[in-house]
């Protein structure tokens, strides 16, 4: 059975954060919020989509499986036509202001009027594959302020359709699996973008699936109560060296101890303390040859390794 009101709501949450904008404005309200999903609800319901799971396929051929086809899904420029139609058609003088502000703002994702970030419109084309152990979704290129923390929201949210949910629904395949969020510091900022992490930090562990958190800065996190939540809930956390000014954050969060708190601000490259529950332990970390041609971030290393590669 679909769950589709949980996907309507996921897809809301990510238009919201994309009318917000990196400016966060304030204008964006719960009458906002009300109008995008009516929306969504309405594309998903314009192609037949329901609690159905056949409701998915062009084909509801029970017995020939391999005649079904996958519908198109909506986009943000279907959607937007129909933001722009039902605002011509308003005549509600409380709305005004919110259909004229998402119009405004929302034609910059659109493919058809080659807005500055169309590069969100559009069909998926990405398939998992079930017998690659390791995929890497590499959005290090986009704008940092503001596109790059949208796109880990809406990965995220293709990861939970695609990887998670899948993880639970084919019983014969399920097998723990792990989702790593590298500088996920990048989402704090955007409460739409946590509270999804936040849910899906409570709800993946249900379907077998761990959820890994990175992140550099975490007075960022200390910042921000739901954000803490999604760190405070993790059995497991692997803390690296620190630096003095953020120490007495961590210390308050996970509960160290002051001899815990002096190794982390003494520590030397590849040391860590590792927290399991209750337990505490110091631990080296050394990447075989092999792995640091994978975790190697430093250019003039990345550059000699091509060099002696080729």
């Amino acid at each position: 059975m679909l769950n589709v009101e949980n996907k309507v709501e996921d897809v809301t949450q990510a238009i919201l954060t994309m009318a917000k904008g990196s400016t966060k404005s304030e204008e964006v309200n719960e009458l906002t919020k009300q109008i995008i999903s009516e929306a969504v609800a309405e594309e998903y319901n314009r192609i037949g989509i329901n609690a159905d799971p056949d409701s998915l396929y062009e084909l509801s051929d029970k017995v020939n499986l391999l005649a079904r086809k996958k519908k198109k899904m909506p986009t943000i420029g279907s959607w937007y036509k129909r933001i722009v139609k039902k605002a011509q058609e308003n005549e509600n003088s409380d709305y005004r202001f919110h259909y004229s502000y998402l119009v405004k703002v929302m034609k910059q994702y659109v493919r058809e009027y080659n807005g500055q970030m169309a590069y969100f419109d559009g069909q998926s084309t990405f398939e998992l594959l079930d017998d690659v152990p390791f995929i890497n979704l590499d959005i290090s290129q986009l704008e940092e302020r503001f596109a790059r923390p949208l796109a880990q929201q809406i990965l995220l949210s293709w990861i939970w359709e695609k990887y998670v949910k899948k993880n639970s629904e084919d019983k014969a395949k399920a097998s723990k699996k792990r989702v790593l969020v590298d500088e996920a510091w990048m989402m704090l900022p955007y409460p739409e973008a946590v509270d999804f992490l936040n849910r899906m930090a409570r709800r993946a562990r249900k379907r077998n699936v761990s959820l890994a958190i990175i992140s550099q800065r975490f007075q960022d996190f200390y910042e921000n109560a739901e954000a803490q939540a999604v760190l405070t809930s993790s059995d497991t956390k692997l803390f690296l060296a620190q630096d003095k000014s953020e120490i007495n954050y961590l210390k308050e969060v996970f509960k160290l101890s002051e001899g815990e708190a002096e190794f982390l601000i003494t520590c030397n490259k590849g040391e860590g303390l590792l927290k399991v529950g209750s337990d505490s332990a110091i631990i080296q970390i050394r990447p075989t040859k092999k792995e640091f041609e994978f975790v190697e971030t430093n250019l003039n290393k990345l550059a000699q390794m091509n060099v002696q590669r080729y």
